[in-house]
């Protein structure tokens, strides 16, 4: 009963009536946009201005069935799915063109706004006449009951006169009066009939707009392969020119080592009385020390970066103790720091430190990246600080801090991209390979942490990395 009697109340019955009543004007509109273009179109296409007219009634239809479509979902509460796939990229204005003359949408929609003018007649016609009946029937007792007080207030009305149907005889007898209420009753019957006719009417139109104003289901199906393809066609377009840019940064990286290796080992190796000096030879030496260790770390990155696109990155996440890894770095690179770029090395770490999830030998390739860096961007007289401590219960960061020139906020936005260099001719000089902070970056997110670096020029760089608690140390 409460379905019956409850389309009286309910807030889609007069959306459903208001979208019926505006079907017959905008079908009109549709109907005369349409047909003008079209007409214009074709009658002028030996001229060459016709192209012109199609095109810009095509634009035109598609735009009345996109409001449509609006229109249909708001009113009549109905999903229609979407009436194109995305295009990738930034198609052109004649792709677009092309993409949508070859969507079945397309066509099924001027089917649609064509059928709007017999349907916005029709709708307007049966609304308007059930409505009329409707308010009629329930509005009879008031209009019997009036129409004896008109009589009663003029008595000079001949008596069998006519009111709206009503017979004025100024009183009102009680057979008169059953009839009228008993055709008001069949009038709410009549009402919730109406209402429940114009409803189903309402929504037959929903569903057909539905079909005709939306892909369907195996379109969508064939759109998202489509898209699938496109993505992963992109993303092989990117591999490859990763790898095209990896082998020419790369080169270039292991040339220069190499070259300088060649070159001090053939000065060593010279016929006897052209042979260097001790002290020379001892210089040189170092330089094929520093040398071989830059090449190594090389290889070592590069292996880290074809892990990790190749998806073969193999860690073994357990809790460490980040203290312990600091220090080890710190004593492997003290010397360097203080010996061959005289910058000061310090650390701090607290005593009582929780273990955080990392893989040890991959944590400590980050900090060894990240110190090493902070050294080398560092002037003679600067500082580079690492510091671990317990922002909150649930991680541990590990910060790298150094007093060199810092780095500008547009450089700062790309630090960890592969083979970016805030300063070409600086990071060549001191062997940068570009790599370091990307395979910073790669290790600590596969680590499940995450890397920020902060930065203000003329006064140094921040670089944090945070990790997660072991849950046994929370």
């Amino acid at each position: 009963m409460n379905r019956v009697v409850g389309v009286v109340w309910r807030k889609q019955t007069y959306l459903n009536l208001a979208y019926l009543i505006a079907s017959f004007p905008l079908g009109q509109i549709y109907f005369v946009v349409l047909v003008t273009g079209i007409s214009v179109g074709a009658s002028t296409v030996v001229i060459g201005v016709g192209f012109a007219v199609l095109l810009l009634t095509l634009a035109c239809w598609w735009g009345l069935a996109v409001f449509e479509r609006h229109l249909v979902m708001w009113w009549l509460n109905v999903r229609i799915p979407p009436m194109s796939p995305t295009s990738p990229g930034n198609p052109t204005l004649w792709e677009r063109t092309q993409a949508a003359l070859r969507n079945p949408v397309t066509w099924k929609s001027l089917a649609y706004l064509f059928a709007m003018f017999p349907f916005g007649v029709f709708a307007f016609i049966a609304t308007t006449f059930l409505l009329s009946i409707s308010l009629a029937a329930l509005l009879y007792p008031l209009l019997y009951l009036l129409g004896n007080a008109i009589y009663a207030a003029n008595p000079g009305i001949p008596a069998g006169s006519m009111f709206y149907g009503i017979t004025l005889n100024g009183h009102v007898e009680a057979g008169s009066l059953a009839l009228t209420l008993l055709v008001s009753v069949v009038g709410i019957f009549i009402t919730l009939g109406s209402l429940h006719a114009l409803n189903g009417l309402a929504y037959g139109w929903g569903q057909f707009a539905r079909v005709m104003l939306g892909m369907s289901q195996t379109s969508r199906r064939l759109a998202e392969a489509r898209a699938a393809a496109e993505r992963e066609r992109a993303r092989a377009e990117r591999a490859d020119q990763t790898r095209r840019e990896l082998i020419v940064n790369v080169s270039h990286e292991l040339r220069t080592p190499i070259a300088s290796i060649r070159g001090h080992v053939e000065s060593l190796l010279m016929p006897e009385g052209e042979q260097v000096a001790e002290a020379d030879a001892h210089r040189y030496l170092s330089i094929v020390s520093r040398e071989a260790e830059r090449l190594s770390a090389l290889v070592d990155d590069l292996l880290a970066l074809a892990r990790a696109d190749a998806h073969e990155l193999r860690l073994e996440i357990r809790p460490v103790a980040v203290g312990t890894v600091v220090d080890e770095v710190y004593q492997s690179l003290m010397p360097l720091a203080d010996r061959e770029r005289h910058v000061m090395l310090v650390t701090h770490v607290p005593e009582e430190m929780p273990l955080a999830l990392a893989d040890r030998d991959r944590l400590a390739q980050v900090v060894l990246n990240l110190v090493r860096n902070a050294i080398v961007y560092t002037p003679e007289g600067g500082i580079v600080s690492i510091a671990v401590q317990q922002p909150d219960h649930e991680h541990v960061s590990l910060t790298v801090s150094d007093t060199g020139a810092g780095i500008s906020p547009r450089d700062l936005e790309h630090v960890f991209d592969r083979f970016y260099r805030t300063d070409v001719s600086r990071s060549r000089s001191t062997g940068g390979s570009g790599l370091g902070l990307s395979i910073v970056r790669d290790l600590v997110q596969a680590m499940g942490g995450t890397v920020n670096a902060t930065s203000t020029l003329g006064e140094g760089s921040q670089f944090q990395v945070s990790l997660r608690v072991a849950p046994e140390q929370r």
